[in-house]
Protein backbone atom coordinates (compact mmCIF):
# COMPACT_ATOMS: atom_id res chain seq x y z
CA UNK A 1 0.00 0.00 0.00
CA UNK A 2 1.13 3.44 -1.03
CA UNK A 3 -1.65 6.35 0.24
CA UNK A 4 -1.65 9.65 -1.62
CA UNK A 5 -0.99 12.66 0.90
CA UNK A 6 -3.92 14.07 2.01
CA UNK A 7 -2.13 17.51 2.38
CA UNK A 8 -2.24 17.27 -1.84
CA UNK A 9 -5.56 18.83 -2.93
CA UNK A 10 -6.27 16.60 -5.43
CA UNK A 11 -5.86 13.62 -2.96
CA UNK A 12 -8.13 15.28 -0.39
CA UNK A 13 -10.88 16.23 -2.52
CA UNK A 14 -10.91 12.49 -3.85
CA UNK A 15 -11.26 11.03 -0.43
CA UNK A 16 -13.76 13.25 1.49
CA UNK A 17 -15.80 13.42 -1.59
CA UNK A 18 -17.10 10.03 -1.54
CA UNK A 19 -20.74 9.78 -0.12
CA UNK A 20 -19.55 6.90 2.21
CA UNK A 21 -16.63 8.52 3.37
CA UNK A 22 -18.23 11.73 3.86
CA UNK A 23 -20.98 10.39 5.97
CA UNK A 24 -18.24 8.31 8.24
CA UNK A 25 -16.31 11.39 8.45
CA UNK A 26 -19.08 13.65 10.00
CA UNK A 27 -20.44 11.08 12.04
CA UNK A 28 -16.57 10.79 13.65
CA UNK A 29 -16.21 14.58 13.89
CA UNK A 30 -19.85 16.05 14.70
CA UNK A 31 -21.81 12.97 16.05
CA UNK A 32 -24.55 12.96 13.67
CA UNK A 33 -25.92 10.91 11.08
CA UNK A 34 -26.10 12.95 7.64
CA UNK A 35 -28.06 11.46 4.79
CA UNK A 36 -25.91 12.98 2.09
CA UNK A 37 -27.04 14.51 -0.97
CA UNK A 38 -24.58 16.56 -3.51
CA UNK A 39 -21.33 16.94 -2.74
CA UNK A 40 -19.78 19.99 -4.45
CA UNK A 41 -16.40 21.36 -4.84
CA UNK A 42 -14.94 24.86 -5.04
CA UNK A 43 -18.41 26.24 -3.76
CA UNK A 44 -19.04 29.49 -4.37
CA UNK A 45 -22.00 32.02 -3.55
CA UNK A 46 -23.86 34.47 -5.95
CA UNK A 47 -23.88 37.14 -5.44
CA UNK A 48 -21.04 37.52 -3.35
CA UNK A 49 -21.02 37.60 0.29
CA UNK A 50 -19.95 40.82 2.38
CA UNK A 51 -17.65 41.90 -1.12
CA UNK A 52 -15.39 38.89 -0.86
CA UNK A 53 -15.72 36.41 -3.05
CA UNK A 54 -14.41 32.95 -1.18
CA UNK A 55 -14.92 29.36 -2.16
CA UNK A 56 -15.24 26.22 0.08
CA UNK A 57 -13.17 23.62 -0.89
CA UNK A 58 -15.86 20.63 -0.22
CA UNK A 59 -19.73 21.64 0.30
CA UNK A 60 -23.02 18.89 1.19
CA UNK A 61 -26.13 19.11 2.28
CA UNK A 62 -28.18 16.55 3.95
CA UNK A 63 -31.07 15.29 1.48
CA UNK A 64 -33.34 16.49 4.27
CA UNK A 65 -32.03 20.37 3.44
CA UNK A 66 -31.35 20.62 7.49
CA UNK A 67 -27.71 20.40 7.97
CA UNK A 68 -24.57 22.07 5.70
CA UNK A 69 -21.31 20.38 6.63
CA UNK A 70 -17.83 22.32 5.00
CA UNK A 71 -14.64 20.98 4.75
CA UNK A 72 -11.36 23.20 4.26
CA UNK A 73 -7.74 22.13 3.87
CA UNK A 74 -5.19 24.57 5.52
CA UNK A 75 -1.54 23.87 4.74
CA UNK A 76 -0.13 27.29 4.54
CA UNK A 77 -2.13 29.99 5.60
CA UNK A 78 -2.17 30.21 9.32
CA UNK A 79 -4.89 32.67 9.73
CA UNK A 80 -7.58 31.54 11.48
CA UNK A 81 -10.15 34.70 11.06
CA UNK A 82 -10.12 33.30 7.29
CA UNK A 83 -12.20 30.65 8.50
CA UNK A 84 -14.28 32.27 11.03
CA UNK A 85 -15.11 34.57 8.20
CA UNK A 86 -16.24 31.79 5.70
CA UNK A 87 -18.18 30.49 8.74
CA UNK A 88 -20.19 33.25 9.16
CA UNK A 89 -20.49 34.44 5.67
CA UNK A 90 -21.90 30.78 5.46
CA UNK A 91 -25.06 31.46 7.92
CA UNK A 92 -25.41 34.97 6.54
CA UNK A 93 -26.01 33.33 3.08
CA UNK A 94 -29.11 31.07 4.45
CA UNK A 95 -30.06 33.89 6.13
CA UNK A 96 -29.90 36.08 2.58
CA UNK A 97 -31.86 32.98 1.26
CA UNK A 98 -34.51 32.91 3.80
CA UNK A 99 -37.70 34.65 4.31
CA UNK A 100 -37.45 34.99 7.75
CA UNK A 101 -34.83 35.78 10.17
CA UNK A 102 -34.93 31.92 11.92
CA UNK A 103 -32.77 29.45 9.96
CA UNK A 104 -33.77 26.04 9.98
CA UNK A 105 -31.01 24.46 8.72
CA UNK A 106 -27.54 23.88 10.87
CA UNK A 107 -24.11 24.83 9.44
CA UNK A 108 -21.19 22.61 10.25
CA UNK A 109 -17.25 23.92 9.22
CA UNK A 110 -14.80 21.67 9.39
CA UNK A 111 -11.49 22.69 8.72
CA UNK A 112 -8.68 19.98 8.26
CA UNK A 113 -5.43 21.49 9.05
CA UNK A 114 -2.41 19.34 7.21
CA UNK A 115 0.49 21.32 8.27
CA UNK A 116 1.57 22.10 11.87
CA UNK A 117 0.38 25.76 12.52
CA UNK A 118 1.61 28.38 15.47
CA UNK A 119 -1.55 30.77 16.54
CA UNK A 120 -1.75 33.14 19.84
CA UNK A 121 -4.65 33.89 22.17
CA UNK A 122 -5.54 37.39 22.82
CA UNK A 123 -2.69 36.85 25.68
CA UNK A 124 0.08 36.27 23.37
CA UNK A 125 -0.12 32.82 24.93
CA UNK A 126 0.82 29.64 21.84
CA UNK A 127 -1.94 27.24 21.32
CA UNK A 128 -1.15 23.65 19.99
CA UNK A 129 -4.58 22.02 20.17
CA UNK A 130 -5.44 18.45 18.11
CA UNK A 131 -8.89 19.37 18.28
CA UNK A 132 -10.77 23.11 18.64
CA UNK A 133 -14.73 23.45 18.53
CA UNK A 134 -16.57 26.86 18.60
CA UNK A 135 -19.97 26.86 18.64
CA UNK A 136 -22.26 30.09 18.53
CA UNK A 137 -24.74 28.73 21.15
CA UNK A 138 -25.22 30.78 24.34
CA UNK A 139 -24.24 29.82 28.10
CA UNK A 140 -26.49 30.95 31.11
CA UNK A 141 -24.82 32.43 34.08
CA UNK A 142 -24.61 28.36 35.54
CA UNK A 143 -22.12 27.83 32.46
CA UNK A 144 -25.08 25.23 31.07
CA UNK A 145 -24.74 25.68 27.25
CA UNK A 146 -28.53 26.48 25.50
CA UNK A 147 -28.83 24.50 22.16
CA UNK A 148 -30.09 27.71 20.33
CA UNK A 149 -28.46 27.95 16.62
CA UNK A 150 -26.06 24.67 16.93
CA UNK A 151 -23.88 26.13 13.81
CA UNK A 152 -20.02 24.70 14.68
CA UNK A 153 -16.58 25.49 13.81
CA UNK A 154 -14.15 22.37 13.90
CA UNK A 155 -10.74 22.53 13.62
CA UNK A 156 -8.28 19.45 13.33
CA UNK A 157 -5.05 19.09 13.36
CA UNK A 158 -2.73 16.08 14.23
CA UNK A 159 0.72 17.58 14.26
CA UNK A 160 -0.27 18.71 17.89
CA UNK A 161 -1.18 14.96 19.39
CA UNK A 162 -3.70 14.79 22.57
CA UNK A 163 -4.22 12.32 25.06
CA UNK A 164 -7.37 13.36 25.65
CA UNK A 165 -8.66 13.20 21.98
CA UNK A 166 -11.09 10.28 21.50
CA UNK A 167 -11.17 7.28 19.55
CA UNK A 168 -13.40 9.09 16.73
CA UNK A 169 -11.80 11.78 16.17
CA UNK A 170 -8.06 9.87 16.38
CA UNK A 171 -9.13 6.90 13.26
CA UNK A 172 -9.12 10.13 10.97
CA UNK A 173 -5.89 12.39 12.61
CA UNK A 174 -4.09 9.47 12.62
CA UNK A 175 -5.18 8.60 8.85
CA UNK A 176 -4.32 12.46 7.67
CA UNK A 177 -0.88 12.43 9.51
CA UNK A 178 0.33 9.00 7.99
CA UNK A 179 -0.59 9.87 4.59
CA UNK A 180 1.81 12.59 5.08
CA UNK A 181 4.44 11.59 7.22
CA UNK A 182 4.31 7.18 6.33
CA UNK A 183 2.80 6.87 3.71
CA UNK A 184 4.04 3.79 2.91
CA UNK A 185 3.21 1.67 6.20
CA UNK A 186 0.22 4.12 7.57
CA UNK A 187 -0.39 2.89 11.03
CA UNK A 188 -4.14 3.39 11.09
CA UNK A 189 -7.27 1.78 12.27
CA UNK A 190 -8.19 -0.10 8.88
CA UNK A 191 -11.36 -1.41 11.56
CA UNK A 192 -13.24 1.96 10.69
CA UNK A 193 -15.01 1.12 7.23
CA UNK A 194 -14.86 4.53 6.26
CA UNK A 195 -10.56 4.88 7.31
CA UNK A 196 -10.51 1.68 5.43
CA UNK A 197 -12.61 2.98 2.18
CA UNK A 198 -10.28 5.79 2.46
CA UNK A 199 -7.30 3.95 1.98
CA UNK A 200 -8.73 2.24 -1.08
CA UNK A 201 -9.64 5.37 -2.66
CA UNK A 202 -6.26 7.47 -2.29
CA UNK A 203 -3.91 4.23 -2.90
CA UNK A 204 -1.58 5.65 -5.33
CA UNK A 205 -2.20 2.74 -7.80
CA UNK A 206 -5.67 3.11 -7.93
CA UNK A 207 -5.74 7.00 -9.04
CA UNK A 208 -6.58 7.10 -12.57
CA UNK A 209 -4.12 9.01 -14.73
CA UNK A 210 -5.24 12.49 -14.64
CA UNK A 211 -5.20 12.22 -11.25
CA UNK A 212 -1.52 11.11 -11.50
CA UNK A 213 -0.67 13.99 -13.39
CA UNK A 214 -2.41 16.30 -11.07
CA UNK A 215 -1.09 14.93 -8.07
CA UNK A 216 2.47 15.26 -9.45
CA UNK A 217 1.48 18.82 -10.44
CA UNK A 218 0.47 19.67 -6.87
CA UNK A 219 3.21 17.81 -5.61
CA UNK A 220 5.96 19.75 -7.73
CA UNK A 221 4.10 23.28 -6.68
CA UNK A 222 4.64 22.45 -3.09
CA UNK A 223 8.46 21.72 -3.63
CA UNK A 224 8.96 24.93 -5.24
CA UNK A 225 6.75 26.90 -2.68
CA UNK A 226 9.18 25.05 -0.02
CA UNK A 227 12.56 25.91 -1.98
CA UNK A 228 11.22 29.62 -2.46
CA UNK A 229 10.35 29.94 1.40
CA UNK A 230 13.61 28.10 2.35
CA UNK A 231 15.38 30.61 0.25
CA UNK A 232 13.20 33.08 1.97
CA UNK A 233 14.43 31.64 5.10
CA UNK A 234 18.38 31.47 4.40
CA UNK A 235 17.86 35.21 3.14
CA UNK A 236 16.44 36.62 6.22
CA UNK A 237 19.02 34.75 8.24
CA UNK A 238 21.88 36.27 6.35
CA UNK A 239 20.10 39.60 6.13
CA UNK A 240 20.25 39.16 10.23
CA UNK A 241 23.64 37.78 10.59
CA UNK A 242 24.77 40.80 8.15
CA UNK A 243 22.77 43.83 10.43
CA UNK A 244 24.04 41.85 13.35
CA UNK A 245 27.52 42.09 12.00
CA UNK A 246 27.17 45.45 11.58
CA UNK A 247 25.45 46.51 14.95
CA UNK A 248 28.04 44.87 16.53
CA UNK A 249 30.56 46.82 14.72
CA UNK A 250 28.85 50.33 15.50
CA UNK A 251 28.02 48.81 19.25
CA UNK A 252 32.25 48.32 19.02
CA UNK A 253 32.98 51.59 18.60
CA UNK A 254 30.55 53.32 20.62
CA UNK A 255 31.98 51.35 23.15
CA UNK A 256 35.56 51.76 22.39
CA UNK A 257 34.91 55.63 22.22
CA UNK A 258 33.01 55.27 25.84
CA UNK A 259 35.68 53.83 27.31
CA UNK A 260 38.59 55.82 25.26
CA UNK A 261 36.84 58.79 27.12
CA UNK A 262 36.35 56.93 30.61
CA UNK A 263 40.10 56.49 30.47
CA UNK A 264 40.83 59.89 28.88
CA UNK A 265 39.08 61.29 32.01
CA UNK A 266 40.69 59.10 34.46
CA UNK A 267 43.96 59.96 33.51
CA UNK A 268 43.32 63.38 33.39
CA UNK A 269 42.00 63.20 36.77
CA UNK A 270 44.77 61.52 38.14
CA UNK A 271 47.19 64.34 36.68
CA UNK A 272 45.63 66.49 38.84
CA UNK A 273 45.30 64.64 41.62
CA UNK A 274 49.00 64.72 41.98
CA UNK A 275 49.27 67.81 40.86
CA UNK A 276 47.10 68.69 44.08
CA UNK A 277 48.88 66.68 46.09
CA UNK A 278 52.42 67.64 45.44
CA UNK A 279 51.17 71.22 46.00
CA UNK A 280 50.45 70.13 49.43
CA UNK A 281 47.77 72.98 50.10
CA UNK A 282 44.78 70.70 50.53
CA UNK A 283 43.95 67.61 52.43
CA UNK A 284 43.08 64.47 50.84
CA UNK A 285 39.39 65.13 51.78
CA UNK A 286 39.23 68.29 50.15
CA UNK A 287 41.13 66.57 47.08
CA UNK A 288 37.75 63.72 47.20
CA UNK A 289 35.57 66.50 47.64
CA UNK A 290 37.17 68.68 44.72
CA UNK A 291 37.83 65.51 41.66
CA UNK A 292 35.05 63.48 43.01
CA UNK A 293 37.26 60.78 43.50
CA UNK A 294 37.58 58.48 46.57
CA UNK A 295 39.79 58.77 48.89
CA UNK A 296 41.72 55.48 48.41
CA UNK A 297 42.72 56.85 45.52
CA UNK A 298 44.06 60.00 46.22
CA UNK A 299 46.13 58.14 49.29
CA UNK A 300 47.44 55.30 46.72
CA UNK A 301 48.17 58.63 44.42
CA UNK A 302 50.12 60.16 47.74
CA UNK A 303 51.75 56.88 48.92
CA UNK A 304 53.44 56.61 45.06
CA UNK A 305 54.81 60.11 44.97
CA UNK A 306 56.25 59.55 48.22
Amino acid sequence: MLLGNLDNEVIFKKAFTDPFVFKGFVKDILGIDMEVGTIETEKKFEPKLAYVDFKLDIFAESKDHRIIVEIQRLEYDHNFDRFLHYFLMSIAELQCSSKQYGIKKTVYTIVVLTAPYKVEDKMGNVVLNEVLISKLNPNNLKGEEIDIFGHQLVFLNSYHRDDFTTNAYRDWLDLIYQSINNPEDPQINLLNPAIRRVTEIIDVDNLTPEERHLRKIAESTRAAQKVYEDFGIRKGMQIGIEQGIQQGIEQGIEQGIEQGIEQGQTLEKIAIIKTLVTQGILTDEQIVMATNTNLALVAQIRNDNG
